[in-house]
């Protein structure tokens, strides 16, 4: 159970602040709503607090897993198929995961792969928005600015 003002993950969109809970009314049944606000996209969500654990919500990660986070962007590339459909499918799969590690594997593997040999349009589409969902929970956890964090994560990848 989360209150107001805590800060939460929902995979595939990133970070955020439960901002409300509201009951609504939606096809005839009423249920109560936490009210997400995400600061990166200044959009809001909906989530069904009933399906808090289907959907994968968790608390913002703390210091030490932030640093481990720096750590997986700053490491080697780790396997990929060479199959894009594969690779692609894998990447997805670990960003549907909600796992901010996994997430952050995705943006190392694919912004090496994008630095030596480019990505097709999918797969740029893909890194932004795992890009977007690191970010996202990053800034809160740091308690910093969207700007900073990008220019923190951009010096990882410096030739």
């Amino acid at each position: 159970m989360y209150n107001v003002g805590d800060h939460v993950v929902y995979p595939m969109h990133g970070a955020g602040v439960i901002v409300a809970i509201e009951e609504k009314e939606v096809l005839g049944e009423k249920q109560k709503y936490y009210i997400m606000a995400l600061p990166i996209g200044d959009m809001k969500v909906m989530i069904p607090m009933n399906s808090v654990n289907e959907l994968g919500l968790r608390q913002v990660i703390g210091d030490e897993d932030v640093r481990r986070v720096y750590n997986i962007l700053q490491g080697e590339k780790t396997a990929m198929s060479t199959n894009w459909n594969r690779r692609y499918r894998a990447n997805m799969e670990k960003i549907k995961s909600g796992d901010i590690f996994e997430v952050a594997e995705v943006v190392r593997n694919l912004t090496i792969r994008e630095n030596d040999k480019g990505l097709s349009t999918g797969e740029k589409k893909m890194l932004d928005t795992a890009r977007q969902i690191l970010i996202s929970e990053l800034v809160i956890a740091q308690d910093s600015t969207e700007e900073e964090i990008v220019k923190v994560i951009s010096g990882f990848f410096q030739e």
